[in-house]
């Protein structure tokens, strides 16, 4: 298991720190945005269901020295979402297993502010130095435009279009020697 310190992290705007028990009602507002969850969960997610994906979520922390960041505005402390990276299994071909698996998430009150690329720039810059030679991965439904061309901007190379949960899904990849 790995022995890495919860790590918290600060750009010019944003305060990315590790989840406590008290972000739950902001975790749980976030996850039944209709914006955000029709990307990734499909739906807006029960209390039951956002606790059992926050307690994954910081699980991912202790047993791959990785994991997701909470958000914030450094000069409001106001949340601004999740953004970092996990390790899910999934049954997906090609495989992403070993990679980081970047993600993101934001309220729809932060969107279209560069929130998005500016935490997942300072989450790539820490996960150059923590895991080193590991490669970073992440999947986009084709629809969702915004994540695309950020996935694009932080230098994520596509690789294909494959089916996951029978829906088309778009891999990415950022090679270990790309990461810079």
């Amino acid at each position: 298991m790995p022995d890495r310190a919860f790590p918290s992290l600060e750009t010019e705007r944003l305060l990315l720190r590790p989840w406590v028990p008290e972000d739950f009602d902001e975790y749980r507002a976030l996850w039944q945005e209709p914006a955000v969850a029709r990307h990734i969960t499909g739906e807006p997610l029960s209390r039951e269901d956002s606790w059992r994906r926050m307690l994954a979520t910081v699980g991912q922390w202790h047993f791959m020295g990785f994991g997701f960041f909470a958000l914030r505005e450094k000069s409001t402390g106001s949340f601004v979402g999740a953004a970092g990276f996990h390790e899910m299994r999934r049954a997906l071909v090609p495989s992403i297993e070993g990679t980081l698996e970047a993600g993101w998430a934001l309220m729809p009150a932060h969107h279209g502010k560069g929130y998005a690329r500016e935490a997942m720039g300072a989450a790539i810059a820490w996960a150059r130095r923590a895991c080193p030679g590991q490669d970073i991965t992440c999947i986009i439904g084709p629809e969702n435009r915004a994540s695309l061309r950020l996935a694009e901007a932080l230098g994520f190379r596509r690789v294909t279009v494959a089916q996951y949960k029978d829906a088309p899904t778009v891999i990415f990849r950022l090679p270990a020697a790309d990461i810079k």
